[in-house]
């Protein structure tokens, strides 16, 4: 698949993004390679495989789910945050 200026355009409009304009041609470039690997994994007969294949025997190594707090990371999450209050983040209203 061929990408040009008008679906970049499309893009950004879709997902909200403005591109620079001396980083369009590069993103229009690591777009078709994108696409051609896509295009490529298509070719691949995948017929018969199960969905659910995994390469670990046994299934998906699962884990005892246990809380753990620690006050140090709450903190750093918090101060990387543009607007907290009261250990909260504080985002604009959606609803009037």
């Amino acid at each position: 698949m061929k990408f040009d200026d008008a679906m970049l355009q499309r893009l950004e409009k879709l997902s909200m993004l403005k591109i620079e304009e001396e980083k369009r041609e590069e993103m229009i470039g690591e777009l078709e390679k994108i696409v051609g690997f896509v295009e490529v994994l298509g070719e691949l007969d995948t017929e018969g495989l199960d969905p659910s294949f995994s390469t670990l025997e046994g299934g998906t190594p699962m884990r005892e789910d246990t809380p753990d707090e620690d006050p140090e990371i709450r903190r750093i999450i918090l101060e990387n945050a543009p607007k907290t209050k009261d250990d909260y983040f504080v985002v604009p209203n959606i609803i009037e």
